[in-house]
């Protein structure tokens, strides 16, 4: 059975009998004559000279070939490296000149050129003027005016595309004009748009390649490259240049209201104070009709008055000038003093006023401006009152917490919606639209209130639920020692 699966037997050869050589053995035959034929020495003894395996012209090819590899990607490394030394200048300042030189400085040694410029297209006068250029723009090229039409940079800024010129001097698109007055010679040049947004501001353009290959595609990238970052800087600039003037007139126009503030002021003082004094002359002393007429006049008087101290209050706050004139003064009793004062305007809409005092038994003496802190609850009481229906409830809870008091002015008005809570302390801001309000005042007493409150280091912000109240607490140091 085994010699069954091991294959037939051989039969020994007879001799003198051959058979023939297979494929396989005729392959080794041959090999083994080759091997013999080619002796390990010669006759004298010696090695034999070998071909080399790869010829003296391959090895230089290649290894021109690795150079110029080698050449490629240390250019593209400095290119790279240019690349984000503008990127990190980019995003560290906003001083357009040293930026604009370092691109077009680096635009010029990238691409082995003579010249690098930067132009910036004129709205008005629909021509283009440089900006920067290697070395730095000459006052002879910022005389110069390149028009749209006839000019390479022109072309470029309408068509919105890179454009290649190796023979400039035989281009009808060439503007001479620039030659003429700085004394180039422009023999070949490559100009690519600066975009914002898809928008064309102006050109950037290399001039004169130094290598007899002339420009290239890598040449068109690099300069594409750091033309995107030009275009970003000189609109950073303007954008900057647009808000600091804005800035400007900003502060322009508080000048101007600030003035108008303190003449309006200072004019209206004294015929207000004549009117006051007459109204409550004749209040005194004339009977029936006349006397009502004249209660008229003096509660009108006296809103003016009123609306005038807020407005030089105001003025004050924002000049940073509010004069402090400090006292050690009982905090419960100016509470109470406010509220006595208020009693008939909030028994006119029937409204129900409560206070409390934590501890109750304590004077709650306060080192502060007495009446800066008696117009901060003066305000938010009046306030309390106007935007509370009638039958509404006001409540003013003052607590001492630690070396702080906490004054909160409640009351179940209108409300106020979350998107407010920090406009309302702005100047002149109400919350209903001017046109259709239903309520009285100028917007300027919760500003002059945050104004005072801060003024003696203290806090003030609100909570409210639109149709069920407001909830104005401010917070005071007991004494200013303690207002950190």
């Amino acid at each position: 059975m085994l010699k069954y699966l091991d294959g037939p037997p051989e039969e020994p050869e007879s001799e003198g009998e051959t058979r023939p050589a297979t494929q396989t053995e005729a392959a080794e035959d041959n090999w083994l004559a080759e091997l013999d034929n080619q002796t390990l020495l010669t006759e004298e003894g010696t090695l034999p000279e070998l071909e080399p395996a790869i010829s003296p012209d391959i090895e230089e090819n290649q290894a021109s070939t690795l150079k110029q590899k080698i050449t490629g990607l240390e250019h593209r490394i400095g290119y790279l490296e240019r690349i984000v030394k503008v990127s990190q200048i980019l995003n560290s300042t906003l001083s357009l000149g040293p930026l604009l030189q370092i691109i077009v400085q680096s635009a010029t040694e990238l691409t082995d050129t003579e010249e690098c410029s930067i132009m910036l297209f004129d709205k008005n006068t629909q021509e283009l003027h440089f900006a920067e250029a290697t070395g730095g723009a000459t006052e002879a090229m910022k005389k110069v005016s390149v028009p749209l039409d006839g000019s390479i940079g022109g072309w470029v800024v309408r068509s919105n595309r890179p454009l290649l010129i190796r023979d400039a001097k035989n281009d009808p698109r060439f503007y001479p004009g620039v030659d003429d007055a700085t004394d180039f010679e422009t023999r070949s040049i490559l100009g690519v748009p600066l975009r914002v947004r898809d928008k064309v501001i102006g050109v950037l353009e290399v001039v004169n390649k130094r290598s007899e290959e002339g420009f290239s595609q890598d040449d068109i990238q690099i300069t594409e490259t750091l033309g995107a970052h030009a275009a970003i800087a000189i609109e950073n600039a303007r954008l900057m240049d647009e808000l600091q003037q804005a800035y400007r007139d900003l502060s322009e126009i508080d000048r101007i209201k600030g003035d108008f503030v303190s003449i309006a002021s200072h004019e209206l003082r004294t015929p207000l104070s004549v009117i006051l004094g007459y109204a409550s002359f004749l209040k005194e002393n004339v009977t029936g009709q006349a006397s009502e007429q004249a209660d008229i006049v003096l509660n009108s008087a006296m809103r003016l008055r009123a609306l005038i101290d807020d407005m030089v209050n105001l003025r004050h706050i924002q000049t940073d000038e509010v004069p402090l004139e400090r006292s050690i003064f009982s905090l419960r009793q100016l509470v109470l003093d406010v509220v006595k004062e208020f009693a008939d305007f909030v028994q006119a809409k029937e409204q129900i006023l409560t206070t409390r005092f934590a501890p109750d038994d304590l004077l709650l003496n306060i080192d502060a401006d007495r009446q800066k802190l008696y117009l901060v609850l003066a305000n938010l009481i009046s306030n309390a009152n106007k935007f509370t229906g009638p039958g509404g409830r006001i409540h003013i809870n003052v607590e001492l917490k630690k070396h702080e008091y906490w004054i909160n002015v409640i009351d179940t008005g209108v409300g106020i919606p979350e998107t407010e809570y920090n406009r309302i302390f702005d100047q002149f801001y109400q919350v209903e639209p001017a046109l259709t309000r239903k309520y009285e005042g100028m917007g300027l007493g919760l500003s002059i209130v945050k104004g005072m409150v801060e003024v003696h280091k203290g806090r003030i912000w609100v909570e409210s639920v639109v149709g069920k109240g407001s909830n104005f607490s401010v917070v005071f140091p007991t004494a200013p020692d303690v207002a950190n």
